[in-house]
């Protein structure tokens, strides 16, 4: 009898479905959801192979003695089917997930320079990531988050398993280096099972790891003075692998006022003590600093997109963010029925931020932690997965606001200390029933309470204090999937949301404490297809979804230039999602070894039920922000020699800007291209040199807008046509 795991290099995470036979025999069996095999070989068997698509197969001599084996199966440099996801904790492929999830692996995020991870995030249909100044990120699934002021808000975002936010609620992605991420998961819609509150959709993001030691180093260079160096080692043995990484990337800027600076490190490791155990761990510091070059007027964009707005330069609007996320998880697999993850983590950060308004001054702080314990056994003879856990975080905000001064703090005008208490707990059945039918059933229950304390106002003198608490709100959700054929299922899925407002919304700049903001309360309905065709040479995921959203949080701007937020009544967001992959080569052999091409087409049908701000009525005008039409497309080509190449183009529709719908920014196409050489030189040696282009039609077009500006300032323009190149050396010992 030979027993064993099957895990994947990088990730140690558990393959399901590897094929496990005994060499010159006929025994064969393949793994289980936790990557665990059990094979009965003749006496005189010497070795098992193991075999999974996508993975290279390896041969595995078998131990003289009785003992569990631990096999590592490492990508293929093609990977063309979906991979086993982790979404709603199911750790399934892709096929006989019961939800709408976009999947970006390392080979789809090095498509682009690395140098952001914004284009690669808009190749996922319903997924659109905008970027309104250099570094200030809008993270949009299916139409939400559309007005936060910075940072991205309703989408959680988890980094190793760890929750990726800030302690006014809001998640800062700038802090973030593309170049360190592996591995992306994109859950769009609420996932409140397991996820807890929310009803945009859950991130899920995986830093870059090594299964081998090595030190490496790179540059990139490129126009508007682009500049990125990045220095690295890791350690790895069948125990553990350490990662330390330094990354810096600085940009001068496409428009006046526009700079960036950012610097990260990057230390990642994780723990093999036992096959039973793992221990993982990660320390991101990022120094960041970025001007804010603000909105234009339609004018001003079409005579000179590159101008900034004076006010902005005048009061040299910036931001410096310096944050530490510290994160610690412990998994153990008691037995084949029993394991459970706990993490622990924190968060701390500091803001130092000049605006046209008034200069900010904030101090974060959150702790928190998440633990999930997983059983396997039987419910009237099927097979039961019971996942049920908790997650909570205590934070801590010291907000200083003094008048700006030319960049330059002035006078108090009041000091507020915020603690936020926030947590859920959730849990979820996941039964397979016969005929291949999979049902999964789970929920949460989340609390979140606010205590605001305005210590001091610069003209009084005197504090206050208020709280605002949120009834405990339950998220439901059912999801069924059916697998016909091993190449085609169909899944369905009913879910709700809760999205309460954030700090920075509860208590905006104008030193308001808006107790009466509800939270947004959504239903999503979902159904899809997935599969592949002749011979996996097509694969496709087509998704229909309906979102209602009541209390809908929007934004609007004073004439102070201040963001305030009200609840805008009801939403229904509706559309369609389709992915499409052909590969049109693959052949190692020949001089063209890998042909491919893409496509990914949202359409989305997003308007106001009853909305009706002050006198004005908008119901029935469409959700502001949100382009009806969006198509990305691509080609791969790859060659035995190491030359490869990406092309990208998008095209958006135009969108309303204002909740009026009477101004829209324009329908545009860009178009982009990657070109380079990747090559290993004896055996330890790895090189990657390559340039490329982005927007090459130079064309005129904004894609972070400021909706509902005031002023009729609403464009933020988009660098127009820009090159750049690279080398990447990495030696492996």
């Amino acid at each position: 009898m030979v027993t064993g795991q099957v895990q994947e290099a990088q990730t140690r995470k558990p393959l399901v479905g590897v094929a496990v036979t005994g060499v010159g025999t006929s025994a064969g069996t393949v793994t289980d959801a936790e990557g665990r095999f059990s094979l009965e070989v003749p006496v005189d068997a010497t070795a098992v192979s193991v075999s999974l698509l996508g993975y290279k197969t390896v041969v595995v001599a078998l131990p003289t003695a009785s003992q569990d084996l631990l096999i590592l199966l490492s990508p293929e440099v093609t990977r063309l089917r979906e991979v086993v996801v982790t979404g709603y904790e199911t750790r399934r492929p892709l096929q006989e997930t019961a939800g709408a999830i976009g999947v970006l692996s390392g080979r789809e995020l090095q498509r682009f320079s690395e140098t952001t991870l914004v284009p690669a995030l808009n190749t996922l249909p319903g997924v659109r990531m905008e970027e309104r100044a250099t570094a200030s990120y809008r993270l949009s699934i299916r139409g939400s988050s559309l007005r936060a002021p910075f940072g991205v808000r309703n989408v959680k975002v988890y980094l190793n398993e760890i929750p990726l936010v800030e302690a006014n609620g809001t998640i800062p992605l700038n802090l973030l280096d593309a170049a360190t991420i592996g591995n992306v998961e994109v859950i769009k819609g609420p996932a409140g099972s397991v996820y807890g509150a929310g009803t945009g959709g859950t991130v899920l993001l995986e830093t870059t790891r090594s299964s081998e030691s090595s030190v490496m180093a790179g540059g990139l260079v490129g126009s508007y003075g682009l500049r990125r160096g990045f220095a690295g080692a890791s350690v790895a043995t069948e125990k553990s692998n350490l990662l330390l990484r330094y990354d810096r990337q600085a940009l001068d800027g496409y428009r006046e006022q526009s700079a960036m600076d950012r610097q990260t490190v990057l230390l990642s490791g994780q723990f093999y003590p036992t096959q039973k155990q793992t221990f993982s761990f990660h320390a991101l510091y990022s120094d960041l600093y970025y001007e804010l070059p603000g909105a234009l007027t339609r004018e001003q964009y079409e005579a000179n997109p590159r101008q900034a707005r004076q006010l902005n330069k005048d009061q040299n609007a910036s931001i410096n963010l310096d944050g530490l996320n510290l994160g610690l998880v412990h998994s153990y697999q008691f037995n084949d029925r029993w394991s459970n993850s706990t993490s622990l983590f924190g968060v701390f950060s500091f803001l130092n931020h000049p605006f046209t308004n008034d200069y900010e001054r904030n101090t974060n702080q959150s702790f928190g932690g998440r633990t999930r314990t997983t059983y396997r056994t039987q419910l009237a003879q099927l097979p039961t997965r019971l996942v049920f856990g908790a997650e909570g975080q205590r934070s801590f905000v010291n907000s200083r606001h003094y008048q700006n001064v030319k960049g330059s703090a002035g006078t108090l005008s009041f000091d507020d200390e915020v603690m936020a208490t926030q947590g859920f707990v959730f849990g979820q059945a996941e039964l397979e029933l016969p005929s291949q039918f999979i049902l999964t059933l789970g929920g949460s229950l989340n609390t979140l309470h606010y205590d605001l304390t305005r210590v001091t106002t610069g003209t009084t003198g005197l504090g206050s204090s208020n709280s605002r608490g949120f009834d405990p709100q339950f998220s439901p959700r059912v999801g069924l999937v059916k697998v016909f054929w091993p190449q085609f299922s169909a899944h369905a899925s009913i879910s709700a949301g809760f999205s309460p407002p954030t700090e920075a919304e509860v208590r905006p700049s104008d030193g308001s404490f808006n107790t009466a903001l509800q939270p947004e309360q959504g239903t999503n309905y979902e159904l899809g297809v997935r599969g592949s065709l002749w011979k996996e040479r097509l694969v496709y995921d087509i998704v229909g979804f309906r979102l209602d959203l009541k209390e809908t949080i929007l934004i609007q701007s004073t004439p102070q230039d201040i963001d305030v937020f009200q609840n805008a009544g009801a939403t229904r967001q509706q559309g369609l999602e389709v992915a499409l992959g052909y590969t049109l080569l693959q052949a190692p052999q020949q001089p063209v070894s890998l042909l491919r091409v893409w496509t990914a087409y949202t359409y989305n049908h997003f308007r106001f039920r009853n909305y009706q701000p002050n006198e004005d009525d908008f119901s029935g005008n469409t959700l502001t922000g949100t382009p009806a039409h969006v198509l990305t497309a691509g080609l791969d080509a790859e060659s035995p020699l190491g030359v490869y190449l990406n092309l990208t183009t998008i095209y958006t529709s135009d969108l309303p800007l204002n909740d009026a719908n009477t101004v829209y920014a324009d329908a545009y196409l860009v178009f982009g291209g990657k070109v380079g050489f990747r090559r290993t030189l004896g055996q330890t040696w790895h090189i990657d040199l390559y340039g490329g282009v982005e927007n090459a039609t130079d064309e005129l077009y904004s894609l972070g807008n400021d909706l509902n500006g005031f002023g009729n300032r609403y464009f933020q323009a988009a660098p127009g046509r820009n090159f750049y190149s690279a080398l990447q050396l990495r030696k492996s010992f």
